[in-house]
């Protein structure tokens, strides 16, 4: 499915995710109130004083909302557009379906965001190593500038393909999240050239559609806060937050989409080579970790929380078959008497190799 089919498809998220930011914005508008009229009531710096206390309740504000519901927004989202992605097809009620997908792999909001951190921490620090591989040309004139023009655009892109990595723990369900969420960031690493030069593309377009919304908002906002004499520079704080509302409910939302298309036809293609998993241990104290704790079982355990069906908007057709499922390893008869075997199997999954194979092609355990 195309990156503005999904967009359009998983409308529904977009909305949620402005009215979660639309609460946060109305919450921080209130505190903002409080802060600047108890501080005006000091004169001058007792406002700048209250609008710096305010300015350090926004983390906390966007903590305990994000923390406690937009996780659930967010990862349902991913939920969905790995579904869509896989069979062509999305939910009816999405929405629901994404929120119980999420409670079902990862069961409470703290296990998602240790899988997350570790995956954000995995893929920003593979990125690091591979940057100081590209340092070997700061020696051609100009190309320092190039690259920390390169990096910026990437640095901001990473955050959307760490969530890509992440999506992939809703298409292999029969491993644990941690598993899951490791093939997820091998994938990106045997594909990062084309990943990071398409995603860095769409960040250019964010960034300039950012600047373009919060100019646009802050216009009427700043003529409204003029008329009636009040602070040009609450106005710009406020023109800032409306803006954050719409960059994360529809600019993010939108980029995502294009990542995420990019990031599952690569997917798609790719057969994971497990000798990547000990490099990148060695480049990543995070994806190590992450290796470590996916080792720990390859089978999810069944979930006490069921999710609803997954209904298609296109009834009576069948349902698609998922490309990135794996088939379970079949028992294999005994071999007849004749030339050797060409294949081994693995002691720890059971899964059926190549002979001269040094990892397993199921489960990536050495054979």
């Amino acid at each position: 499915m195309k990156a503005k089919l999904l967009f359009r498809k998983t409308m529904p998220f977009c909305i949620a995710k402005l009215l979660l930011g639309g609460a946060t914005v109305l919450i921080l508008s209130l505190l903002l109130a409080l802060f600047a009229g108890i501080g005006w009531i000091f004169g001058d710096t007792g406002l700048v004083i209250g609008i710096l206390i305010w300015t350090g309740s926004i983390g906390i504000v966007r903590f305990f909302i994000m923390h406690y519901v937009g996780y659930l927004v967010k990862a349902g989202h991913l939920a969905v557009l790995a579904q869509a992605a896989a069979t062509g097809k999305v939910p009816r009620d999405q929405v629901k379906y994404g929120i119980a997908k999420v409670k079902e792999r990862f069961a409470t909001a703290n296990i998602y965001f240790a899988v997350d951190k570790l995956v954000t921490g995995a893929v920003k620090q593979i990125q690091r190593g591979i940057e100081k591989i590209s340092n070997s040309l700061s020696f051609v004139p100009g190309m320092e500038h190039v690259a920390s023009l390169a990096k910026f655009f990437v640095e901001l892109s990473l955050g959307y393909i760490d969530e890509c990595c992440l999506s992939y723990t809703f298409l292999k369900t029969k491993q644990n999240a941690y598993k899951s969420a490791c093939d997820g960031v091998v994938i990106y690493a045997q594909n990062i050239k084309g990943l990071l030069k398409n995603a860095a593309k769409t960040m250019l377009k964010v960034v300039l559609l950012t600047v373009l919304v919060v100019l646009v908002i802050f216009i009427p906002v700043g003529l409204l806060f003029r008329l009636f004499h009040w602070s040009g520079l609450i106005a710009f704080l406020l023109a800032c937050l409306i803006a954050w509302v719409v960059k994360f409910a529809f600019l993010d939302s939108f980029i995502l989409c294009q990542t995420m298309a990019a990031y599952l036809d690569a997917a798609k293609e790719t057969k994971i080579s497990f000798d990547l998993y000990g490099k990148l241990s060695g480049l990543s104290s995070s994806f190590k970790e992450l290796f470590e704790k996916g080792r720990g079982g390859f089978r999810k355990a069944p979930s006490t929380v069921p999710a609803p069906s997954v209904e298609s908007e296109s009834e009576g057709e069948a349902p698609a078959e998922d490309p990135y499922r794996t088939p379970a390893p079949a028992s294999e008869p005994a071999p007849a008497p004749g030339p050797a075997p060409t294949f081994k199997f693995c002691g720890q999954c059971g899964a059926k190799n190549d002979k001269n194979a040094g990892f397993c092609a199921e489960c990536g355990e050495k054979l």
